[in-house]
């Protein structure tokens, strides 16, 4: 037996209100902020650097097009479930109506990798722009105190601060962390259209040739010197040529999962059934749109070799319009962009845990709310903990790719739990309907694992290895506390 949650019994769940409950305080707007809030950071801000340094080259233009297009299948497919199942908790709740228990299970393991790992990562990044800001006052922060052990360092502290100041404002309440996040949010674009507007006029052409680099094992291939497979598992699939193309997409992917980020707070918004489309794919567009332009200005700038191991590689290339006097004015949006990133996802992480506590799968502490604030606050602060070690002690690239597969692996079934539920439950009523099915969902589950082939064979190693220790924990403890196997049995 699956042990399905029903659409009525997710729906009752979801018209609840009063002493326990989250409170519906988010608009449409404010649903678009926290999208847009999440998508512009770390994957246009940082990881725009590393895909075209050694993935892409100037082509990771066409990395973010085609992660755009994997989004809008998988965004598509979030808006019917998020109009329908007005519910936090996102893919787990919609795999939970759709695939059962453990299928569920599964995906709010993994998504664990997307919000947890994902916050990490910009925290990350957070630091590494924070420190060039004190530069600007000609303030030094130690480098030991910059970079985990891995990278030659002791920690990187003010990343540890920036979780824990932003997990204690989500304690306070999703009112004050969306009006935080509204102001963050157009401070970040507001520097977007900046850069893209006078950086357009001081590219130089040469930076964009060739704008495809060349792949010696791709060029092998096409030789008939080596086979597809052999350069498949090779070191040279994934560094430049189609293939980079295809990896610098799988390794930006992550940095579309604001519009993911709206779904989790569903049961937060006043409106959802109108709402959660407008702020899923209202968002999508608008960042699309902007990361496309920017990559195109920032490796035009500046030859995209120079952003290899460059942590910071938008101040780089901003460097070369002589606007100086904008530096500090950059450093602050972009410290801004960034806040904005780490608190949706955090508020993401914190809800999916509420929803999988409120089953039964985690212990209960997850799932109680602060009396006054009526936030998981308990969620919030063990995720301060869990977030801030990742974000202290391991390295940005290794998050990136960790945070990427999670990423589609959830999008992946989404799109499968759409047609699923076309099938067994086609009278549904279904206040936004995904287009074209099933031509839609199915295009997105074969470009996400598209993507998913693309990245490093260690990607998949840590992901079989994180999934594995989620099932130890369900068949240990979830299985035996499952409150819809205890309805099944009673």
């Amino acid at each position: 037996m699956l042990f399905k949650k029903s659409i009525p019994q997710l729906l009752a769940e979801a018209n609840e209100s009063g002493e326990g409950t989250l409170k519906r305080t988010l608009t449409s707007f404010n649903l678009v902020a926290l999208g847009v809030g999440a998508i512009i950071g770390a994957g246009l801000f940082s990881l725009t650097g590393i895909a075209s340094a050694d993935n892409a080259g100037p082509a990771v233009i066409l990395s973010f097009i085609i992660a755009a297009v994997g989004c809008g299948f998988a965004g598509l497919c979030y808006a019917e479930f998020a109009s329908m199942i007005p519910v936090a908790g996102s893919a787990y709740t919609y795999s939970y109506a759709t695939m059962g228990e453990f299928m569920a299970w599964i995906i709010g393991w993994d998504l664990v990798l997307e919000y947890a790992l994902g916050s990490a990562t910009v925290a990350s990044s957070w630091s590494q722009y924070f420190s060039q800001f004190l530069l600007e006052f000609g303030i030094h922060f130690p480098t030991s105190l910059l970079h985990g052990p891995w990278e030659g360092g002791i920690v990187n502290l003010p990343a540890i601060i920036i979780v824990c100041l932003l997990s204690l404002l989500l304690m306070r309440g999703t009112k004050d962390s969306s009006s935080v996040n509204n102001v963050l949010v157009i401070v970040k674009v507001s520097v977007v259209l900046i850069f893209i507007v006078l950086g357009w006029s001081f590219i130089n052409p040469a930076n964009h040739h060739p704008f495809i680099p060349v792949n010696p094992g791709e060029e092998a291939v096409k030789a008939g010197t080596k086979g597809f497979f052999e350069f498949f598992a090779s070191d040279d699939f994934g560094h430049f040529g189609i293939s980079g193309i295809l990896r610098g997409a799988g390794v930006v992917f992550f940095a579309f999962i604001g519009f993911d980020a709206v779904s989790t707070a569903a049961q937060e918004a006043k409106n959802p059934q109108k709402g959660m489309p407008i702020g899923i794919i209202g968002s999508l567009v608008v960042c699309t749109l902007l990361y496309v332009l920017f990559s195109y200005v920032m490796t035009g700038l500046e030859n995209y070799t120079k952003f290899a191991g460059d942590a910071k590689p938008v101040a780089t290339a901003f460097a070369q319009t002589g606007y100086t006097f904008l530096n500090r004015f950059l450093m602050i949006a972009i410290l801004a962009g960034y806040t904005s990133v780490i608190l949706v996802l955090l508020l993401g992480q914190s809800r999916v845990f509420y929803s999988m506590s409120k089953d039964g799968l985690l212990p209960k502490v997850f799932s109680e709310l602060h009396p006054k604030n009526q936030t998981p606050w308990k969620t919030n602060l063990a995720f301060m903990v869990f977030v801030s070690i990742f974000a202290g002690f391991v390295p940005v690239s290794d998050l990136g790719h960790m945070v990427s597969i999670g990423t589609l692996f959830a999008f992946s079934l989404v799109c499968i739990g759409v047609l699923i539920l076309r099938k067994t439950d086609p009278g549904l009523d279904r206040p936004f309907r995904t287009p074209w099915v099933p031509f839609v969902p199915v295009m997105g589950i074969i470009v996400c694992v598209l993507m998913m082939a693309s990245l490093p064979i260690v990607s998949w190693e840590r992901l079989a290895i994180w999934m594995a220790l989620g099932v130890i924990i369900y068949m240990a403890y979830s299985k035996k506390h499952s409150k819809i196997r205890k309805e099944y049995k009673g």
